[in-house]
């Protein structure tokens, strides 16, 4: 193929705007399929998608703040904007829409996954949905339980019973092994869309859900008991500030027990099984248990010191 001319186009990416010139080359030969079709340099690929202004690593942190850290599209806006990246707010939602594109046309690719899943010869599929903002769509994942792999991921606008049933049609027909057990939340959209597609395959709602809802009373007490400890250690701040210009052993003792305590106060736990409450008492009674033995010690010592003198 002949280079036959020269195309120009900017990107921006997270290390600034960078400008390409691309040699577009064409083939020559009467009766071949690319007879006159541009070919396009395979880098540019690797760059960014095409017609596209933004760099796919700018795409990509789009959508890792989305999908990973739940950030809202005015906050990934901002997180851009502080990185230097010139990119309007309107813009965020088109990359947003761009990075669902690729990672469902990604997980699409049903030869790798049929492989894999052929081994164990079942799957048990897993169903939820994620709404970063109210009102925006909703990211739908189906994962297999055993494997870990995620089958399918798609946003939608209405969680309906119509819309999940084409889902899991998809799924199913993407893994190419029986499918042997659902579990999801008690969604009934859900609900009814597993009974339309899956009939009489078992269906187990999600043992966390039913453990947070039935462990709501306790999770409101301990939650009421770490804000009345709060209350008792109040003062850290105070208590730091009068050693700050101190540099012996005394003043680096004190601002170790205050990070400590600092620590154990902003450790909220894993709810409903890590009591964040319960787990701050445990925490400053060790160091109420510390404070005391070395109070003991500096007792100890005083005294002997007056024996010999």
């Amino acid at each position: 193929m002949r280079l036959r001319y020269e195309n120009r186009r900017t990107l921006v990416t997270l290390t600034g705007s960078v400008r390409l010139r691309l040699k577009i080359r064409r083939c020559e030969v009467m009766g071949c399929s690319r007879y006159h079709k541009p070919y396009r340099p395979e880098l540019e690929g690797a760059l960014a998608l095409p017609q596209h202004e933004f760099g796919l690593d700018v795409v990509a942190l789009v959508g890792a703040l989305r999908h990973r850290d739940h950030r809202s599209v005015p906050e990934i806006h901002a997180v851009l904007t502080a990185r230097g990246v010139a990119i309007a707010e309107r813009s965020v939602t088109n990359l947003l829409d761009r990075y669902d594109e690729l990672l469902a046309t990604r997980l699409m690719e049903r030869q790798p996954l049929r492989r894999r899943l052929a081994a164990q010869g079942r799957v048990i599929l897993a169903l939820d949905g994620l709404q970063p903002d109210v009102g925006h769509e909703v990211l739908w994942v189906i994962r297999d339980c055993l494997s870990g792999l995620i089958v399918l991921a798609r946003s939608l606008l209405s969680g309906r019973a119509q819309d999940l049933a084409a889902l899991l049609r998809q799924a199913v027909e993407a893994v190419g092994v029986p499918v042997v057990g659902v579990i999801s939340d008690g969604q009934t959209s859900i609900r009814r869309a597993v009974a339309l597609v899956l009939p009489g395959v078992p269906h187990q709602l999600c043992q966390f859900h039913f453990l947070r809802e039935a462990a709501h009373p306790i999770f409101e007490a301990d939650r009421h008991a770490k804000k009345e400890l709060k209350k008792q250690v109040r003062g850290i701040r105070r208590i730091e500030r009068a050693v700050e210009e101190q540099d012996d052993a005394a003043a680096a003792l004190v601002q170790g027990y205050c990070a400590a305590v600092r620590s154990a106060i902003t450790d909220d736990g894993r709810a409903p099984l890590a009591a964040s409450g319960l787990r701050l008492k445990h925490r400053l009674e060790k160091v109420a248990a510390s404070l005391d033995r070395v109070q003991q010690k500096g007792a100890s010592r005083r005294r002997s010191r007056a024996c010999t003198s």
